[in-house]
């Protein structure tokens, strides 16, 4: 039973993938960038963090495996009245995130790169829309009929919904920009590759230092296999 419940974990991420019909775009992430992370971390803290969370992170750790002076985190990432060893939280309750965003709970994202995979979040990022009719104004091309405000807008601008007719129905085409933000489309990509990054890295961030241990694991290897390899010779060369 609990192999059948975590295949059907692993498989629900891509039935909910193929039944919105998007075709997602790739995104090219690397957590050994430490620049692209120091962004991210940045991107996140003023554009997400006043509704989501990151509470398996802590500032101290962000700060040491990215090499932020602890004055500059204080600065930039934590919070006012935050603390330095503290948790990456949002200072939002959770009765005021489901008022306000119509019984919708705000989740955590430590793991949501885990759960989503970086293509997703990264054509979300960028596939808001307008749309009058929801409660923000606004729906994404990936997630239909969500919840979330598009807080980056003033980044990317505004896109319109374009449809086209398939026989007598309508359907969504491609989305245009028809008001231009504070960045170019190719900057905003590289803002939202930016913010994918860390949100991947926070969703395992031992994978900084197993990544580059993982290079002298091999070598031990290769040296381990060659002495073998010499004893092997060594003892059985005077067996016939």
């Amino acid at each position: 039973m609990k192999k059948l419940i975590g295949i059907v974990l692993l498989i629900l991420p891509l039935c909910v993938q193929a039944s919105v019909g998007v075709e997602l775009d790739k995104v090219d992430v690397d957590v050994s960038d430490k620049a692209s992370l120091k962004r991210g971390v940045r991107y996140f803290a003023t554009y997400c963090q006043g509704c989501h969370s990151i509470k398996h992170m802590r500032y101290s750790r962000i700060a040491e495996d990215l090499g932020i002076p602890e004055d500059e985190a204080k600065n930039e990432l934590v919070p006012v009245g935050g603390s330095f060893h503290g948790s990456m939280i949002t200072a939002m309750r959770a009765k005021d995130a489901e008022r306000w965003f119509a019984g919708a709970k705000v989740r955590d994202l430590s793991l949501i790169a885990r759960s989503r995979g970086p293509d997703w979040l990264y054509t979300y990022l960028r596939s808001f829309y307008l749309d009058e009719s929801r409660p923000f104004g606004a729906n994404n091309l990936v997630f239909p009929d969500v919840a979330m405000p598009n807080v980056l807008w003033e980044l990317q601008g505004q896109q319109k919904a374009v449809f086209k007719k398939e026989g007598k129905t309508e359907v969504l085409d491609r989305l245009t920009v028809v008001e231009r933000g504070q960045m170019t489309p190719q900057e905003f990509d590289a803002a939202m590759t930016d913010l994918v990054n860390f949100l991947v890295y926070a969703g395992e961030p031992a994978q900084l230092q197993r990544t580059s241990l993982g290079k002298y694991v091999i070598l031990f290897l290769i040296v381990f296999l060659f002495l073998a390899y010499r004893l092997k010779k060594e003892y059985w060369k005077d067996v016939h």
